[in-house]
Parts: structure tokens; C-alpha cells; sequence
């Protein structure tokens, strides 16, 4: 295989895997969030307050995907 056609498989595996980064971000701090919402009998507050912060960190890792694909 051409070099030039493995770079380009490496860059669409990291794109592909973007968007599950992001999803996967969200979901366990929602999951936290029911989880010790349910610990602690505080229903729906930190479910709101961690999701929030999941999807905070899936904008972030978006961010510095897009920040490294500057770099190619």
C-alpha cells in the first residue's frame, strides 16, 4: 500500500472515531450523573449538572480534534 493511501486511512479512522468520543462523553456523565443522583436522592440536579459536563467534554475533545487536524 501506497504511503500516501495508509495517511489518508489513519486520518478517516481518527475523524470516525471523533464522533464516538463525543457520544461516549456525553453518555457517561449523564450515566454518573443518574447514578449518584440516585445515590444520593438529589433527583434531576446532578443529572442536569453532568450531562452538562459531558457534553462540555465532547465539545472539548472536538475542539482539539480539530486543533490536530490543523497539523496534517
Amino acid at each position: 500500500m501506497k504511503r500516501e493511501t495508509r495517511r489518508q486511512l489513519r486520518e478517516y479512522a481518527y475523524y470516525a472515531s471523533i464522533g464516538m468520543s463525543m457520544a461516549l462523553s456525553i453518555f457517561i456523565g449523564l450515566f454518573i450523573g443518574i447514578y449518584l443522583d440516585n445515590r444520593f436522592d438529589t433527583h434531576p440536579y446532578l443529572k442536569f449538572v453532568f450531562l452538562a459536563l459531558g457534553i462540555a467534554a465532547g465539545f472539548r475533545n472536538l475542539g482539539l480534534a480539530i486543533k490536530k487536524s490543523r497539523k496534517f
